[in-house]
């Protein structure tokens, strides 16, 4: 399937259209909802599929044909994903850090980060696992695991699951009435 299909868009869909896009589908599969393992684990393979999708609309939407092309060194894309999460962009990060031709115990701690700030718990945890796999004697790895894992506990309590969704309204009253703005500018 195409990544704008898996996003549910149109080709022609903007960068706007794309995130917002991504952020509910991201919402409603997050393994997080779920407590059944088959289910979790259905809705992990989801959340796989369109953080791809995700990927793949953006870099078409920035002109880039294909990511063999645009590898990079390791090196080079965790400096520039660092900097870009010191930045909050934790999308571009995550794009940047996808073009890294090989993939170590560091490239999974960073992962993991930018999976924290984007509210992506349970796939954060994974990254942190496997960096502490690669690495078992890193405590900055196993710290970032167990912060994961208790930020997936955290946000299972439905006090925390009511902010997350108004949150939600909130972003989508926010686009709502940018759109009316700039439809009322023009």
């Amino acid at each position: 399937m195409d990544a704008f299909e898996i996003l549910g868009l149109n080709p022609d869909a903007d960068e706007a259209q794309v995130r917002q896009a991504y952020h509910q589908r991201v919402k409603a599969c997050h393994p997080d909802q779920f407590a059944d393992g088959d289910d979790q684990r259905q809705a992990q393979e989801k959340l796989i599929q369109l953080n791809l999708a995700y990927e793949d609309a953006i870099r078409r939407l920035a002109g880039k044909k294909s990511p063999v092309l645009h590898s990079v060194s390791p090196e080079q894309a965790k400096a520039i994903a660092k900097k870009l999460m010191e930045q909050q962009r934790y999308e571009s990060a995550l794009l940047q850090l996808s073009h890294a031709e090989t993939r170590d115990d560091e490239w999974y701690y960073i992962h993991g980060q930018l999976l924290m700030g984007m509210r992506q718990y349970g796939t954060a945890h994974q990254s942190f696992r496997e960096a502490v796999r690669l690495q078992p004697e890193n405590l900055e790895y196993r710290r970032g695991a167990l912060d994961a894992a208790i930020a997936i506990k955290k946000h299972q309590k439905w006090p925390y699951r009511v902010a997350e969704w108004a949150d939600g309204i909130q972003n989508l009253d926010n686009f709502v009435m940018e759109r009316t703005c700039h439809e009322f500018a023009q």
